[in-house]
């Protein structure tokens, strides 16, 4: 990491809209070069872009090991070594447990858990190897922490990010790399305004919520940029929960 706080190049997956291309964009203002992979490669170019010069946009499918490792190398050859990796990208699903397929669940569990430690994995190979500092922040859910009907595939995956943030925290501090992860609750993107753009559902939501507002995609850029920081150096194996306090009722 430079003085002052910024990583130098990062990667962000997931990042060709919505709350990915939020963190790619606060990076980018940070003086951040930013990779933004996506498997939408629809808008992607265009989403990298709007973050600046400093910007590349680069094909990624979490499914499979060859587009991980093809990404990291592109990334690192556009702009040279990286310093975080942000996990974002991922696969929501609302299905009651009982209607739960075989492939549904394979869908979300390789992307969100087994993609994301295939990726850190790759990236961290790559730290050690090259006996640099860095850090990984993973993008994990407050349906990881507590449980909600026909969120089953997806909770589950969740709650698995947030131990593999632990576990891999644990493993490889003595290399100087810092893993955290970032547990939103239900945040307002394009995408998510439209679901709850009737009135009466989105005042069911907001109940739930004890502070009464729903956190934006700003502030978990915002908590990124914290735990990717120097002002976060003694940082690892947390999860900052950005829930408007609905999971401590």
């Amino acid at each position: 990491m430079e003085t002052g706080g910024s990583p130098r190049a990062a990667l962000v997956t997931g990042a060709a809209a919505g709350l990915g291309h939020a963190i790619a964009m606060a990076l980018a203002r940070s003086g951040t070069r930013v990779a933004l992979a996506d498997i939408a490669e629809e808008g992607l170019a265009q989403a990298a872009q709007a973050c600046g010069p400093g910007s590349v946009a680069l094909p990624l499918d979490l499914r499979h090991a060859d587009s991980i490792t093809a990404c990291l190398a592109a990334a690192a050859e556009k702009l040279g070594p990286l310093d975080l990796l942000v996990n974002n990208a991922g696969v929501a699903l609302h299905r009651p447990a009982l209607d739960l397929t075989w492939s549904e669940w394979d869908t979300v569990l390789d992307v969100n858990l087994k993609g994301a430690f295939f990726m850190s994995q790759a990236f961290g190979a790559r730290l050690v190897a090259e006996k640099r500092p860095g850090a990984i922040v993973n993008i994990a859910s407050t349906h990881g922490i507590v449980a909600l009907a026909d969120r089953a595939a997806y909770g589950i995956a969740k709650a698995g990010v947030i131990h593999l943030t632990k576990m891999l925290a644990v493993e490889w501090a003595r290399f100087g790399i810092r893993v955290n992860a970032i547990a939103p609750g239900t945040v307002m993107t394009p995408s998510r305004a439209e679901l709850l753009k009737a009135p009466e559902a989105r005042a069911r939501m907001l109940d739930r919520i004890p502070l009464g507002r729903f956190p934006t995609a700003q502030e978990v850029a915002e908590a990124v940029l914290y735990l990717a920081g120097d002002g976060a150096a003694s940082v690892t194996g947390h999860t900052l929960v950005l829930d408007g306090g609905t999971t401590v009722c």
